[in-house]
């Protein structure tokens, strides 16, 4: 459960975000992931010892600027490898060379920094000297390929191999120029390492030698001519005694690269070190760091401290202390007004600088603590079914378990979530519970009464958050010795809350009992000149079942089947529906159906004058189909038949 609550107040202090943005200040993998892995030391010998040496590095590098350390990949891997008996590849061998200079550049970095007069300058004389080896590496590897100089034997075999190469092309392109017929393409190609004539297929036997490969369509030959076999046996014999030698001395320098094993071992771990402690001092510089004096008397002064996540042009620096006789401080104000960030800045350089680390502040004094212990956050939990007030307690009571007199614990927003009674008295059963185990706490609160407990309290001192109540602004600024108020009635009223709602709120919440007037923070004539009422806004409404507008009685005389004129067209069309509500008439007009407005249509003929009363009006507005699926279904039902409406529905209104 100790692991649990480690890896809780790593969580809420975000302390990982620090050990991420420290691991990429690193070069090497290694160093990355102890780095990763950073915790605060118990030991004030080990703090302090750790904090020197990121000052000292960070003298240095304030005066010498980033120091050469290698990236160190893969170097662990080719010593297994030699030690192994394998042989090392140029590329491999190039890539140990590297970091045998690395070496030496870090320990030139070294002596140079030796004028400070600090511990960790002298780590360079740790550094073991494998300038023989470099040289070795440097002379016979050169571009990732084992150099001509590597060797008398390899110099002579690759000036061979090409005046080989050179003779062999001499007499390719003599028969190019000789027999041009012969061949597809006026130049030597290459197939499977041997130098050949791209011959036309039909001239192949005119042509003497060994095929290597056709084209793709067939039609050139690749021959070797046996005019160059002899020159290309020979070509082979030395391109194997080069093999042979680049391998030999591979395996020599390969050889000594094992010799000197223990030696590069010893650098890797004494860069690691150096890698480590130099992105301290890389942080320190981001942050614009100081280092803190460190005490085991329980005392933590604060100057100026900013928090290491937020920006340094935008972050409010924080005053703090606590000890000498005091052991709690309880932080009142309003919210947004940065009590929070004043807990976790506190907590979080608390953490930094037991890890060894310098901490953003003009100057700051850090006592040793054996945890720190947080209930920050609501701590919801769906899964476990928490509130947040269920959630705040549960924490609690961990903390309160695993709480000592050595330890500092980080309270946010005390008793809240529950009846304020209640929440009020649980909060100063948790400050009294704490009082009594010694430990060194901070608490947040709103209740008015636990502000009045800690005012009376040995042991405890107010605190509270400085808010401007003109402006509204929170100003961010920690006041130890006070304590603040919730500025809710304040807030509200330059909100525009009108004066009886203000005077209301504040009579229930100062005038009810008699002995709370000593808790009242502010005076009732503040009230006198608030707004009298809320002006009132335009808001959405439901929208109701629109009423129907009675058809126009214009529109409402053509029926269906009658004869009209539309205008301005003048052309002649029959209804099939009479108006809708908007005084839209369906007019079919040679056979397109139209909504039309009533104004642009005159009766030419009723539909009286020219059908018969009977009249089947189907017969001009439906298809044939539709026509013979009704006349079916008017016999019964027809399960295998529908009607087709859209062709029906086809019409539009016309513009």
């Amino acid at each position: 459960m100790k692991d649990t609550m480690i890896y809780k107040t790593i969580q809420t202090l975000e302390y990982d975000q620090i050990l991420e943005m420290l691991s990429n200040n690193a070069a090497s993998d290694n160093a990355k992931e102890k780095l990763t892995a950073l915790r605060p030391s118990l030991s004030i010998t080990t703090v302090r010892a750790k904090i020197k040496e990121t000052t000292d590095a960070r003298r240095i590098l304030d005066s010498l600027g980033t120091p050469p350390l290698p990236t160190m990949k893969d170097i662990k891997t080719l010593l297994e490898l030699a030690e192994k008996g394998s042989m090392l590849t140029a590329e491999q061998l190039s890539f140990m060379g590297q970091f045998l200079s690395s070496c030496n550049r870090m320990k030139n970095y070294l002596k140079k920094s030796e004028f400070l007069d600090v511990d960790i300058a002298y780590y360079g004389k740790t550094l073991q000297d494998l300038t023989p080896l470099l040289e070795e590496i440097n002379q016979a590897i050169r571009n990732d390929r084992v150099d001509d100089s590597a060797s008398k034997e390899l110099k002579d075999t690759r000036r061979k191999i090409e005046l080989t190469k050179s003779d062999i092309r001499s007499k390719l392109e003599t028969m190019l120029r000789s027999k041009k017929d012969w061949f597809s393409e006026g130049f030597i190609s290459s197939r499977n390492g041997h130098y050949v004539l791209p011959v036309k297929k039909e001239y192949k036997h005119q042509v003497g030698g060994s095929i290597m490969g056709t084209s793709s369509t067939g039609s050139t030959c690749f021959i070797v001519p046996n005019a160059v076999l002899k020159l290309e046996e020979e070509l082979s014999l030395l391109l194997i005694r080069e093999e042979n030698e680049e391998r030999k001395i591979l395996y020599t320098l390969t050889s000594l690269v094992h010799e000197e094993a223990a030696s590069i071992h010893l650098n890797m771990e004494a860069l690691e070190t150096l890698d480590i402690v130099f992105a301290k001092a890389k942080l320190s510089l981001d942050l614009k760091a100081k280092p803190a004096e460190i005490n085991d008397t329980g005392n933590i002064t604060i100057i100026n401290g900013r928090h290491p996540l937020l920006k340094a042009k935008e972050c409010i620096p924080l005053n703090f202390s606590i000890g000498n006789g005091t052991k709690g401080i309880i932080i009142t104000g309003p919210n947004t007004g940065g009590k929070t960030v004043a807990l976790k800045t506190v907590g979080l350089l608390q953490l930094m600088a037991q890890s060894g680390l310098h901490v953003p502040c003009e100057s700051a004094e850090i006592c040793m603590t054996n945890s720190i212990l947080c209930d920050i956050g609501d701590g919801q939990s769906i899964s476990e079914n928490l509130s947040t007030f269920s959630a705040h307690i549960t924490n609690i009571i961990e903390i309160l378990r695993h709480s000592d007199k050595e330890s500092l614990v980080l309270l946010d927003e005390l008793g809240s979530g529950t009846d304020p009674a209640e929440g009020m008295g649980i909060a100063i059963a948790i400050l009294e519970e704490l009082r009594a185990k010694g430990c060194l706490f901070i608490a947040t609160t709103h209740y008015p009464e636990v502000k009045e407990y800690a005012a009376k309290t040995e042991g405890f001192m107010n605190a509270r958050m400085a808010f401007n109540k003109e402006s509204l602004e929170p100003l961010y600024k920690l006041e130890i010795g006070e304590a603040g108020e919730s500025c809710a009635l304040y807030i509200a009223k330059r909100l525009g809350l009108p004066k009886h709602m203000l005077q209301k709120a504040y009579d229930e919440a100062y005038k009810k009992e008699d002995e709370k007037a000593s808790l009242r923070p502010i005076d009732s004539l503040f009230i006198e000149d608030a707004i009298e009422t809320i002006d009132g806004v335009a808001v959405n409404h439901i929208q109701k079942e629109p009423v129907l507008k009675p058809v126009n009685e214009r529109s409402s005389r053509f029926q269906l089947g009658d004869s009209v004129v539309v205008y301005p067209q003048k052309k002649i069309g029959i209804v099939f529906q009479p108006a809708n509500d908007k005084g839209e008439v369906g007019v079919q007009v040679q056979k397109k159906k139209e909504l039309i407005n009533h104004k642009r249509l005159k009766l030419k003929a009723s539909a009286s004058q020219l059908y018969p009363p009977d009249y089947d009006f189907s017969i001009l507005f439906d298809t044939v189909e539709n026509r013979k699926a009704r006349h079916k279904m008017g016999k019964g039902h027809q399960p295998d038949l529908q009607i087709n409406y859209e062709e029906e529905l086809s019409w539009k209104r016309s513009e």
